[in-house]
């Protein structure tokens, strides 16, 4: 054997490892490579305007796009809404705020995006589980209504649509629930700049719907928190007197 095809041998030996490495890569990989970057803290524009009391800064407001007062309803609703009605339970956060409310409220938001799966989770320890791996809903028999539903998407590009369905008692703030459990859920959300994502939601329910209600909710990337610490209520005493929320006293 040549000296020169002996090199060539010993060359190819030396470089067989490193091509069956590269031939056997996860497929994850490339998969996690074309995915967006939405690592951080999250906040509602509508709550961007907060103190540190949760209430918006002087001489600023909320624009609560899930308020319900822009919605669509029907001729019944609309009626029964001009009717005195209870205030929104004040200690319900304490089970979190649930679908689709947690997607517009005061708590920040961190999205954990994978492959087969997006999380978006919120300080009230609130987690949305959304399949990407092509999974659709279960059968309609094999499903139970739940505060966050079933959640299932995919990719069109940098765009995550999302379908929801089973949602239980949708939460609607600060009213107490309107849509009913048959509501349809379709979410489109994009980063739109490194510090912004946006959002359309449209929701179909055509017991208290006249058409479907479409909402925009913007969330900004936050500079302040590096982290989301979760609220356990061990000593919430937030209460609600008639319009106003109050704190009650502490009990000994």
């Amino acid at each position: 054997m040549s000296r020169a095809r002996a090199a060539c041998l010993v060359l190819l030996c030396l470089c067989t490892p490193v091509l069956l490495s590269c031939g056997s890569r996860d497929p994850r990989v490339e998969s996690f490579g074309r995915l967006p970057d939405w690592r951080g803290i999250w906040i509602a524009e509508d709550f961007n305007n907060t103190d540190i009391s949760g209430y918006p800064a002087e001489g600023k407001g909320w624009n609560l796009q899930l308020a319900g007062a822009k919605a669509p309803w029907t001729p019944a609703v609309t009626e029964k809404l001009k009717a005195p009605r209870p205030q929104g339970d004040s200690t319900r956060k304490a089970e979190g705020w649930g679908y689709p409310a947690m997607m517009d409220g005061a708590p920040p938001l961190q999205f954990l995006i994978t492959p087969e799966e997006t999380l978006i989770l919120n300080f009230y320890r609130e987690v949305r589980h959304v399949y990407t791996d092509g999974r659709g809903h279960p059968a309609e028999q094999d499903r139970w209504p739940t505060p966050w539903g079933d959640s299932v998407g995919h990719w069109e590009g940098d765009t995550l649509v999302i379908d929801t369905v089973s949602v239980k008692r949708p939460g609607l703030l600060p009213m107490p629930p309107m849509l009913s459990e048959q509501a349809h859920y379709v979410e489109r959300l994009r980063k739109t700049a490194p510090d912004r994502i946006e959002s359309q939601l449209t929701i179909e329910d055509p017991s208290v719907l006249a058409k479907p209600w479409v909402i925009k909710v913007v969330y900004r990337r936050t500079t302040t928190v590096d982290r989301l610490i979760h609220d356990t209520f061990d000593n919430d005493r937030t209460e609600i007197d008639g319009d106003k929320m109050t704190i009650a006293p502490a009990q000994h």
